[in-house]
């Protein structure tokens, strides 16, 4: 608790809860950050299994650099935010889990482009239609959905919001 406490008084922390507009602009971008991490994820999970079959995937290649820089926007500010109310994400199971699924997505987004795309190029690697590949996309969009979900549980399954509520 007393890490908890010591970084919930530091200055950074302390101007995230305390300014009118910290919070929400971190808050903001994070939200923009899942939504082109996660959105991106979806849309090439998807094409995998057979949605927009008129998009050829060496097109989707082009969003990958995309998706990592979204993931990047949503780290960054997630680690603000955990900076804010560390007591409230850290001592909360949920948060874990969210985290875990985070990791799951990203690690499920490099074995799929690693499978379909040839190094650097756009050239298909892996048949997109193999069980193994489908069965990737579906991991991932259940990663990115249940990511999703807990991280807006978060806001309903703390016990405690700061360090003196402990």
């Amino acid at each position: 608790m007393s890490f908890l406490a010591w970084l919930e008084s530091t200055t950074l922390s302390q101007w995230i809860v305390g300014s009118l507009w910290a919070f929400p602009v971190i808050l903001t971008f994070h939200a923009i950050g899942m939504g082109v991490a996660a959105g991106l994820s979806a849309m090439l999970d998807l094409r995998i299994l057979g949605v927009g079959r008129g998009i050829p995937f060496p097109e989707l290649r082009r969003f990958v650099p995309v998706l990592w820089a979204g993931f990047w926007v949503n780290a960054v500010s997630g680690v603000l935010l955990l900076i804010g109310y560390p007591t409230k994400a850290l001592t909360n199971p949920v948060f874990y889990l969210k985290l875990s699924l985070i990791a799951g997505g990203m690690v499920l987004l490099l074995r799929l482009t690693r499978r379909l795309f040839a190094d650097g190029g756009g050239e298909l690697v892996a048949p997109p239609t193999s069980p193994a590949i489908r069965r990737l996309a579906i991991v991932s969009l259940v990663c990115w959905a249940g990511a999703i979900v807990a991280g807006r549980l978060l806001a309903y399954t703390y016990s405690h919001l700061t360090a003196t509520d402990y």
